[in-house]
């Protein structure tokens, strides 16, 4: 102990004090987007707790607190004079649905949603296995409301165009297949943005698959199909012209085996686009990800276990970009590309042709 470095003890424990503080700001991040408080005070002036819990039609006493946290954190301002709070329209930038695809707010609800299983996984940790599905009750929705402000608003102008020709093709007439479609938002998009193709979205979980038809049934799509199937055994033969992923590979239990049942799906000459985590398969590369902290926490909390509870590869989130093609070569894809967008740097876009 003689030789240790108080300076860097001391640094440390200032980074573990903001991570405490940070930690608690994000489910009140979490409670301020749900409860849609952002959004009520980012179309007020400044106001009291009293007329703030009233615009958002909730319970004041809790309004009060929240606003104390909302204070101190940094991201409120507040009168004391006249008792009144305001958020910037810098912060409500970040922070509102009107502001999505920009809106942080939304994934700081994965912090309470991967606390509610940290038993699950400290038992995990000493036992091994892993916490399935089930355990996730609002998974779909956030995951939903994810790929809402980060795939769903790029789908048409910017993650399509990836693939050269699809665009046209989609226009003209194709048969296409999304493997774990989940909500779905992503394919009714291009239902309807395409009449002309006919569309099928596969997942495993019931509700995302009820969740889909019914969007599909308002928008009154009748070029799309929702199944429910198990991504390794769909059953399909050289039957499609495109076949989608978005951000639904790396989790499953296998992941080599949903690889090749798309390559048997989809026809020669076929484009197989997957979106997925931009990152290196070599941890020590990850160093500098922007948000590699939150990935991996998000991979051992979720992606990485809910495929071992399943005594599945357990690939995590994390799997990166060497694995990825590897695993497609592997799959039977004799050629595939790597393209990012300016705007997304957490994701990466795989175009693969068989």
């Amino acid at each position: 102990m003689a030789d240790i470095d108080s300076h860097k003890v001391e640094a440390f424990g200032d980074r573990l004090l903001g991570i405490l503080n940070d930690g608690s700001l994000a489910l009140m991040i979490s409670i301020g987007h749900r409860t849609g408080l952002f959004d009520a005070m980012s179309d007020l002036p400044a106001s009291t707790s009293n007329e703030i819990a009233a615009a958002a039609s909730l319970d004041e006493r809790y309004v009060r607190e929240w606003l104390g946290a909302m204070l101190v954190g940094g991201f409120v301002e507040h009168d004391s004079s006249t008792k009144k709070y305001s958020l910037p329209a810098e912060h409500a930038a970040l922070l509102t649905r009107d502001s999505a695809p920009d809106n942080i707010a939304a994934f700081a609800q994965y912090i309470p949603l991967l606390g509610s299983v940290e038993d699950q996984i400290v038992d995990c940790f000493k036992n091994g296995g892993g916490v399935p599905y089930s355990a996730y009750p609002r998974f779909h929705e956030v995951m939903a409301e994810d790929s809402g402000q980060t795939v769903v608003p790029a789908i048409l102008s910017h993650i399509l165009p990836l693939a050269q020709g699809v665009p046209e093709k989609l226009q003209a007439g194709i048969k296409v297949l999304d493997v774990g479609c989940g909500s779905g938002r992503a394919l009714n998009i291009m239902a309807a943005e395409y009449p002309n193709s006919q569309f099928i979205g596969v997942d495993i979980s019931e509700q995302a698959v009820k969740s889909g038809k019914n969007e599909a049934a308002q928008r009154g799509l009748n070029n799309l199909e929702f199944v429910i199937k198990d991504a390794t055994s769909m059953g399909y033969n050289s039957e499609f012209d495109l076949i989608t992923t978005f951000d639904s590979v790396h989790d499953q239990p296998s992941p080599d085996k949903v690889l090749s049942e798309i390559a048997q799906s989809l026809k020669p000459g076929g484009v197989y686009l997957m979106q997925d985590i931009s990152a290196s398969s070599e941890v020590h590369k990850n160093v500098d990800h922007p948000v590699g902290p939150f990935l991996y926490t998000i991979s051992t909390m979720h992606c990485m276990t809910v495929s071992l509870a399943s005594d599945g590869m357990g690939l995590g989130t994390m799997w990166g970009e060497e694995l990825a093609l590897k695993m497609l070569g592997d799959a039977g894809f004799k050629s595939t590309d790597v393209k990012r967008l300016d705007h997304d740097f957490q994701n990466a876009y795989f175009v693969s042709t068989k």
